[in-house]
């Protein structure tokens, strides 16, 4: 029998990045998993890599209407979960000075107050027992250069994560976060050209104690952890980040 045989979860963010490496893991141990995204190339790329066994649905985290629907969308197909897993987020490199309001709303829209509506929305669905694994960042406390609005959208989702886990305590459920350091998911790819994002790596690998990025894989490990072992673990943060914030 496979370690997590007939659970049922959502992993919002879940086509691409850490969300997809973590859908993978938990198809292979036996779970029934639903994973979202709002990037049509993204999505049929995870339909192709998840297989027939996932359910790949399109939803935009910064829309509460599709959030909504998302709700009604897995109280369908699931009726009641036992994860609820919330990968989708942002990230952009920019300088203080020339941030912008859209950049800035954007980040919040999505990492923020996309995640904290979709817990709860989602909440409702999750069984007695349950678990809630949100991904945060270690960028919640260093001063990093380049990601002020995004480490301020995560570590106000780090506060939502103490004061959830309150909050859901009388139903039983569990509400923890995963705190990455740097990641080889395809983000920094993503946010800046080859050439700058390959110095950065570098850079960051370097800064590093453990002198190289971690894989999305050790990350879904640990919101496995979070999510199914860790049964007297509520409103922690579970540093993934090779010792960047802890040496």
């Amino acid at each position: 029998m496979a370690r997590y045989d007939g659970k049922r979860v959502i992993v919002t963010g879940g086509a691409s990045g850490i969300g997809l490496a973590t859908a993978k893991l938990l198809l292979d141990e036996g779970a029934r998993v639903m994973v979202t995204g709002r990037s049509d190339a993204a999505l049929e790329s995870a339909r192709a890599d998840l297989g027939p066994n996932a359910l790949v649905v399109k939803s935009d985290a910064a829309s509460l209407a599709e959030i909504d629907a998302l709700a009604a969308r897995v109280k369908s197909e699931f009726g009641t979960i036992d994860a609820l897993l919330i990968c989708a987020g942002q990230t952009r490199f920019v300088p203080f000075e020339q941030m912008t309001e859209a950049v800035y709303d954007g980040l919040f829209d999505v990492n923020t107050k996309g995640s904290y509506f979709t817990i709860q929305k989602l909440a409702p669905l999750i069984a007695n027992g349950g678990a809630v694994v949100v991904i945060t960042s270690i960028a919640n406390v260093m001063g990093i250069p380049m990601i002020s609005a995004y480490a301020a959208s995560k570590a106000a989702l780090r506060s939502m994560v103490r004061s959830l886990a309150r909050e859901l305590l009388p139903r039983g459920i569990r509400v923890n976060a995963v705190s990455p350091g740097p990641i080889d998911s395809g983000i920094l790819e993503k946010a800046m050209p080859k050439d700058a994002a390959d110095r950065t790596k570098q850079q960051m690998s370097n800064d590093n104690p453990m002198k190289r990025f971690g894989q999305p894989l050790e990350v879904a490990k640990a919101m496995m952890y979070l999510a199914f072992e860790a049964t007297y673990n509520t409103g922690s943060e579970l540093a993934v980040d090779g010792g960047g914030a802890q040496l």
